[in-house]
């Protein structure tokens, strides 16, 4: 596995090459020497990026885009089955590789810190990847957002760390096998892929069961992250390190300050030492994941009051709460947030950065089976905004269902009394905004789709 390129990702081809997984590996990939190519369903700034390391990008999905050369076929969960590119690896005989196999084969070059969750796990990554390399270590990292600072996703770096999101939501953080690994929270979603709690504790509990004897396991103070402690307790040489507010923990937050878009946080370690650094985003969900993160660090053998220093040079990372701009005195902001869990935190910490400030909302709701499942529990965590616009459900890799549309979500926002305004196109939501915001007021684009391309035409309105 000659420059950490096994044999097989030598010439390698993504079908997706965009997406925000499959890029951080194509990048990787490409830093380390490989010959990337692959293509997207549309252009992007990340096939630029990816260009500019020299990667071949193709836009569109066609047999011919798929050299004969070839060494294997990279693909996520999302690609289907009846995908041109997909057919003509089959008839040329390419072996096909799953996103996460790639993403395995690359972490086993060095220690691993693999950072996994229902929500929180882009961010967490993010400020380990910041602090690590604040510190001088050059991490190699693979996020699914681009930092604030190097404005990319995905790093080979030189030094011995690696830092990953590890995804739940198709089981594929099971090829792990991280030296440390974060849990920050354990909640059902991915309906397509998960029928109960229990399959989402058991497709947890067969990934901690892949840290390695004498690794360690960072828990969140979330109901379920604490479960899952509580059931690997005892398997094998672990060490369990707990984060949280409560009395129980191992790493003890112990105040959390708000200032504008920041936190100052104070942890004690279990040594009893405190610690005081600041966390660059609102919000009390984001002073968790950074003490998380600290802990993580820690169990690596860093420092702790080094690494909660360089955890200051976080400066964000796309989509998480990030400040797209002002004008007209309006500043919009965008989240990713698309669970009613993650919804309310980002909602509840814009609330308080927002103080005497109207705060509204543009929602896009991401899958109908998560709509379906989670519609109500969305609408009422609207009911923290001054106003909100809800937009047609954003489809990604399902079909539609027959009944479930952005209705149940504007039904129950309305019911818990919200004001909400429903909204087909997506083209007027410039438009709809400029009229109801004025100056002062906060607008946040809230979803895992195309929402995040409103801010810059939101913006531009309201500049008239």
């Amino acid at each position: 596995m000659a420059s950490g390129i096994p044999h097989a990702m030598e010439r390698p081809h993504f079908i997706g090459i965009g997406g925000a997984g499959m890029s951080g590996i194509a990048k990787i990939l490409a830093q380390r020497g490989a010959k990337v190519a692959g293509s997207d369903a549309r252009e992007s700034a990340t096939a630029e990026a990816l260009r500019a390391l020299g990667a071949s990008v193709h836009i569109g999905h066609a047999t011919e885009h798929l050299a004969d050369d070839a060494s294997c076929v990279v693909v996520s969960s999302a690609i289907r089955s009846d995908n041109p590119e997909l057919a003509r690896a089959a008839e040329l005989g390419v072996p096909v590789v799953h996103r996460s196999d790639a993403l395995a084969a690359l972490m086993r070059t060095g220690r691993t810190i693999a950072v996994a969750g229902t929500h929180g796990k882009t961010t967490t990554t993010s400020m380990l990847a910041v602090a690590l390399t604040e510190l001088g270590l050059d991490p190699s990292y693979a996020i699914g957002g681009d930092l604030a600072g190097p404005g990319t996703n995905a790093r080979h770096g030189e030094g011995e760390i690696f830092v990953a999101e590890a995804d739940e939501s198709d089981r594929s953080f099971q090829k792990y096998d991280p030296d440390v690994a974060i849990v920050l929270n354990v909640e059902l979603d991915h309906h397509a892929n998960y029928a109960s709690m229990d399959e989402i504790y058991e497709s947890f509990e067969a990934f901690v069961a892949k840290i390695p004897t004498g690794g360690t396991l960072v828990v969140g103070e979330h109901a379920g992250s604490r479960e899952l402690a509580a059931r690997v307790r005892g398997q094998g040489d672990l060490t369990v390190v707990r984060v949280g507010e409560g009395a129980d923990s191992d790493v003890r937050i112990l105040a959390i300050v708000p200032n504008g878009m920041t936190s100052e946080v104070t942890v004690a370690l279990p040594d009893g030492d405190k610690i005081t650094f600041t966390v660059s985003v609102p919000g009390r969900h984001y002073a968790h994941n950074a003490a998380a993160a600290l802990a993580a660090g820690v169990a690596t053998g860093i420092a702790p009051a080094e690494l909660a220093h360089a955890l200051t040079a976080y400066t964000g990372v796309g989509r998480r709460l990030q400040l797209k701009g002002e004008a007209a005195g309006v500043q919009v902001i965008d989240s990713y947030a698309h669970h009613p869990t993650e919804m309310t935190a980002d909602l509840e910490a814009m609330r308080s950065a927002a103080g005497d400030r109207r705060l509204l909302v543009v929602f896009q709701p991401h899958l109908f089976s998560r709509t379906q499942e989670l519609g109500t529990e969305m609408g009422q965590a609207l009911a923290l905004a001054d106003a909100s616009v809800v937009l047609d459900i954003y489809p990604a890799r399902e079909d539609p269902v027959p009944g479930v549309t952005s209705a149940l979500i504007t039904d129950a926002a309305t019911a818990a009394g919200a004001r909400v305004t429903p909204v087909h196109d997506k083209a007027t939501v410039p438009d709809v905004i400029a009229g109801m915001a004025a100056p002062g007021d906060l607008v946040l684009t809230m979803g895992a789709g195309d929402v995040t391309d409103l801010g810059p035409r939101i913006l531009a309105r309201l500049a008239e």
